[in-house]
């Protein structure tokens, strides 16, 4: 009978552990749908005050241009009228002149015909020589009806043809963007974002990545990137602070950007690579991400190194030249176990680097495979990944074993790998570079 109370039991107890667990996704369901829900009211709503404010400043634009098009027009039809009807009443004026001098000179003649005997010979002589005085036979000429303006106004129909069509076609409702966010990667100082296209029929011909900070009321988007590429790194972000991600699209042959994809919250628990202060030969921008190589020091000067072990492997650290000076074999651009004051070059033991050359050496030996000599725009990229050899402790990582750490050096269309054994667990290193001559300028990230 016991028995049958166990299993009874442990039967109960598995049916109470599995509806909890299906109660608690049955709860995690909700949240996601709830998630939905508001990702479609939000959205609905931003669409609608969108298109309000856009078709209330169109209405506002397009009845500006309207009123300004009648008043120009109007304002040629007063400029024809003035210009013709002051001809006319120029003429207007010298023909009531006439009247009026005709009017006199009927009156005179009539008062010459009525008076006495005595006075009659000089009156009609006065008469006569006032009439052929006044040129009686001369007429101004009047336009024809014909040669003088007949304004008129010519309106186009077919506008408001066009304006409906345009307008019928003008704007677009999305339910889904065609473009939209695949991951997004903590980096030092920064986050690598990475797109896909999810509508295959949309031919895209660019991407424009955009972000900001979240939670800030004030804040507004960004440009971070516009190009063809699928990926781009983010830098200048502060570690631990949420940032808003969000990109579109532009087809080909289009002007006009996609809907934008549906914003995701990325951020990096990483500080940002710096380099050291303080180095003799060496100048560094406001945020330490770059170094330019001066003249200062008078002998060769000593390797630069970063502040601090930020370079965590399973990451990729690039070198970024933005300005070279003198090739120089001594020159090295790598990473190291630690920092030794007074070298000169990486190109020693507990490092790896690649010269300006295109030489790379492994524990300040050259390898037989060589890369791209190092030019202006070169990216220099450094990924490693750990190999155990051996054992080592699970208390203490530096207590002994040989570490093998797996090398990828890239520089422009070529790589290098090569197996890379250390006398001690390591899980970030430090980075530096050394130059003999002036003129180079390195950004890292």
């Amino acid at each position: 009978m016991s028995v049958e109370v166990d299993l009874l039991l442990q039967e109960a107890k598995e049916s109470i552990e599995a509806a909890q667990n299906y109660r608690s996704e049955l709860q995690q369901r909700l949240q996601g749908l709830n998630q939905a829900r508001k990702q479609i009211r939000g959205s609905s709503g931003q669409a609608r005050e969108a298109l309000k404010r856009h078709f209330t400043e169109l209405q506002a634009a397009a009845g500006r241009l309207l009123s300004e098009r009648l008043a120009g027009l109007l304002a040629e039809v007063d400029a024809i009228e003035a210009d013709s009807i002051k001809p006319l009443d120029d003429c207007q004026s010298l023909i009531e002149h006439g009247v009026g001098q005709a009017d006199e000179l009927l009156r005179e003649g009539e008062a010459a015909l009525r008076c006495g005997l005595g006075e009659k010979e000089d009156k009609l002589g006065s008469f006569t020589k006032k009439a052929m005085h006044i040129q009686l036979d001369s007429l101004p000429e009047v336009p024809a009806l014909v040669d003088v303006p007949f304004v008129s106004a010519q309106l186009d129909d077919s506008v408001l043809n066009l304006l409906r069509d345009k307008v019928s076609r003008h704007g677009a409702v999305s339910s889904h963007p065609p473009v939209q966010i695949e991951e997004l990667q903590e980096r030092p100082g920064g986050i690598l974002v990475r797109w896909c296209k999810v509508d295959e029929d949309f031919a895209a011909a660019d991407y424009r990545l955009q972000y900001r900070r979240s939670g800030s009321g004030g804040s507004q988007y960004e440009d971070a990137y516009i190009g063809r590429d699928c990926e781009f790194l983010v830098l200048h972000l502060d570690p631990h602070s949420d940032h808003l991600f969000r990109v579109s699209a532009r087809g080909e042959g289009r002007t006009e950007w996609s809907p934008w994809s549906v914003p995701q919250t990325g951020y990096t628990t990483l500080a940002p690579h710096e380099w050291r202060s303080g180095t003799e030969g060496y100048i560094l921008s406001s945020r330490k991400n770059i170094a330019l190589r001066n003249d200062s020091a008078q002998s060769r000067c000593a390797v630069l190194y970063s502040n601090a072990p930020t370079y965590f492997c399973g990451q990729t650290l690039t070198f970024k030249i933005s300005a070279a000076g003198q090739m120089d074999r001594l020159d090295s651009l790598g990473v190291c176990i630690d920092t030794q004051s007074g070298d000169e070059s990486l190109q020693r033991d507990q490092a790896v680097c690649i010269s300006t050359n295109g030489a790379v050496f492994v524990n300040g030996k050259e390898m037989t495979n060589q890369l791209p000599a190092i030019t202006v725009g070169s990216a220099v990229t450094f990924d490693m990944e750990v190999v155990n050899l051996l054992p080592v402790s699970n208390n203490n990582l530096s207590e002994g074993g040989h570490f093998k750490l797996r090398v990828t050096i890239g520089s422009g269309n070529r790589e290098v790998v090569f197996d890379w054994l250390v006398d001690q667990a390591v899980d970030c290193l430090f980075f530096g570079c050394s130059f003999v001559h002036s003129g180079w300028k390195v950004l890292v990230f």
